[in-house]
């Protein structure tokens, strides 16, 4: 199969890449690295001709509101329209759980707006939700830094190693669209103060973690709900031990 992965440079894309051609796949990498640009166009006929399959992982520079919702929403409506020109069958693209249950994030509005986009436009498509990335915990921390203290609320997370989250997508874009949603999560639920206290403990770094249940992340309030998968989300292997082990 000619697989196409839109942002094949990145965390996720690497891995992507690297499953799907030890599966035998032709598999093409694209980037702005490799002179493609969705929110431009600039190199996407090109880069799709041929393509069976694309995996949309991309990922805005900026997260300021305005800059991110028009990233997505440029970068979506190129891609879906150069697909339906090339014929390609299937589009996945990588989203987040709980996107609609956080409305106060930029970032999450504009990944409503990206899903949207996908389930009104022209190409079968499956939509791939994950939770928060393991290696995306430290920035956790450091967005939350307050001197020498991390105040952060109880609210659960269930991360998830972006192995796993690569190895989700691979399934997902070797069977039949869903023409609907998916999730996949880590194994475990962790209110996020003790799981970023988790995380700087085995890093040892020296930032206490202090429980303050009006704490933002990343800007906005969460809650018990907000970030964790429902019922039947494929759970991956890599428990947060394991991954502080092996990092």
């Amino acid at each position: 199969m000619n697989i196409v992965i839109i942002g094949g440079s990145g965390l996720i894309g690497k891995q992507l890449s690297t499953l799907l051609r030890e599966r035998g796949h032709a598999v093409t990498a694209a980037s702005p690295s490799t002179g493609v640009n969705t929110v431009t166009g600039e190199g996407l006929s090109e880069a799709l001709a041929g393509a069976q399959v694309v995996v949309d992982v991309t990922n805005s520079p900026s997260f300021e509101d305005t800059a991110v919702m028009h990233f997505f929403r440029a970068s979506t409506q190129n891609l879906l329209a150069a697909c339906a020109r090339a014929g390609v069958g299937h589009v996945v693209a990588l989203s987040v759980v709980g996107s609609e249950r956080v409305p106060d994030s930029g970032y999450f509005r504009a990944k409503i707006a990206q899903e949207a986009l996908i389930k009104a436009g022209p190409v079968p498509f499956t939509l791939v939700r994950a939770t928060q990335f393991f290696e995306f915990l430290m920035s956790v921390a450091h967005v939350g830094t307050v001197g020498n203290t991390v105040p952060l609320p109880s609210a659960p997370l269930q991360p998830i190693a972006a192995a796993d989250v690569a190895a989700a997508l691979a399934d997902a874009a070797l069977q039949a669209p869903l023409n609907g949603t998916c999730e996949v999560a880590g194994p475990e639920a962790v209110p996020l103060d003790a799981l970023v206290r988790r995380v700087l403990q085995a890093r040892q770094d020296p930032r206490e973690v202090v429980l303050d249940e009006n704490a933002l992340y990343f800007g906005t309030r969460i809650d018990e709900r907000s970030l964790v998968p429902g019922p039947g989300a494929r759970i991956g292997q890599t428990t947060l031990d394991r991954w502080l082990a092996e990092a």
